[in-house]
């Protein structure tokens, strides 16, 4: 009998092993160098179905670890030492389409991957992947009039230094030296950059190609550093919008205004963000609603009619998530500020988290909205 108990029970066990094996997907071995990978590099790469594989030479290391998302918190791809001392891996399933931060670490070190491109997230620069998007056309380069991206040093008196901003302008800005154009402030999350929506969120060649195709109302962006990084992750409830906002306010837009050619008042002025830039959107939007008239939170929050004390300096407000983060709060939010009497958008990224692909479908969603007759 006891015999019997033990086949039965391995029996039990194998069915279950094989059960497991048939629903675990075959991989297509049609692996591809990443876009984002330094010249000349092979890895990492991604295949058809979003499955990442990565190389890393360490030939002494003991232990080799990728590690996914802003800060590792995506999760950890153990890979395995080869016979020429590489340490090869592919991750445990599909990764979402969009970009990813990710790092290594070796030994407990933590390093970038030599293989790709950086990114400045996490505080930090972190090595980045990109998973082909099935909607990837519209932040694609391709063979339109682009615009300039220009780095900026604009005094601060407040910080007694000089600061750093990008500024996009449009394709015919340098060509029609009459026209005038309104600004969109726009800010980072926390861990990032000013460097950050030009190269994760590729918001130029967004840009270029809603302007191609005669979608929108040429705009100039600004980005600088939203002062976020000073505080600890998750420390929210500790950052302190006085000093930026007066960087901002005081100091940014009036150095914008006199250098560039803007459209200077409240109406042709919006600000948006991402995540803590949202945060920062939020309240200085509420605080000075005589500076913007466009405001849009991208995984930043929501607003309510209660928070605007003048419905008549808001022309739009736009709301957005990732259709895994909290989408029923910024479909409810919008829907309670247009009962309201607001002009009030909201948008779901479908099939995305908390990451840049969620924030370059909001901005090819906002764009059009913004500075409409």
């Amino acid at each position: 009998m006891k015999q019997l108990s033990v086949i039965i029970i391995l029996l039990l066990a194998l069915s279950g092993s094989l059960c497991l094996a048939q629903n675990q997907p075959t991989i297509i071995e049609d692996f591809k160098p990443s876009v984002l990978n330094q010249p000349g590099q092979e890895y990492p790469q991604v295949n058809s179905q979003g499955y990442a594989r990565f190389r890393i030479e360490a030939p002494e290391a003991q232990s080799v670890v990728v590690s996914l998302g802003l800060g590792g918190t995506r999760g950890g791809t153990p890979l395995q030492k080869d016979a020429d001392g590489n340490w090869v891996g592919t991750t445990a399933g599909p990764l979402e389409e969009g970009f990813h931060y990710y790092h290594v670490t070796v030994d407990g070190g933590v390093f970038n991957d030599p293989g790709t491109v950086n990114f400045y997230g996490s505080t930090r620069w972190e090595s980045g992947i990109e998973i082909p998007a099935h909607d990837q056309d519209f932040y694609a380069l391709k063979d339109v009039p682009h615009g300039n991206v220009v780095q900026v040093l604009f005094p601060s008196e407040s910080t007694k230094t000089s600061r750093r901003a990008f500024v996009y302008t449009p394709p015919d800005y340098y060509k029609n030296q009459e026209n005038r154009y309104p600004v969109l402030y726009l800010q980072h999350g926390w861990g990032e950059d000013e460097t950050a929506w030009t190269n994760q969120g590729r918001a130029n060649l967004i840009m270029d190609n809603l302007i191609a195709e005669g979608k929108i109302k040429p705009f100039i962006i600004v980005m600088t550093y939203g002062m976020t990084n000073e505080i600890k992750f998750g420390g929210l409830r500790d950052f302190d919008i006085k000093p930026f906002q007066t960087v901002l306010v005081d100091e940014l837009i009036p150095y914008v205004d006199a250098n560039f050619r803007t459209i200077a008042d409240q109406s042709h002025r919006a600000m948006a963000g991402l995540s803590m830039g949202g945060m920062e959107t939020k309240t200085i939007t509420l605080n000075k609603p005589e500076i913007f008239s466009h405001y849009a939170l991208l995984s930043g929050g929501t607003y309510s009619p209660d928070d605007i004390k003048d419905k008549s300096n808001v022309k739009l407000i736009f709301l957005s998530c990732g259709s895994f983060e909290r989408p029923d709060g910024v479909k409810n939010a919008a829907k309670a500020l247009n009962d309201a009497g607001f002009n009030a958008v909201s948008y779901v990224s479908e099939n995305t988290r908390h990451e840049f692909q969620t924030w370059r479908r909001s901005l090819h969603e906002l764009a059009p909205l913004l500075f409409k007759d």
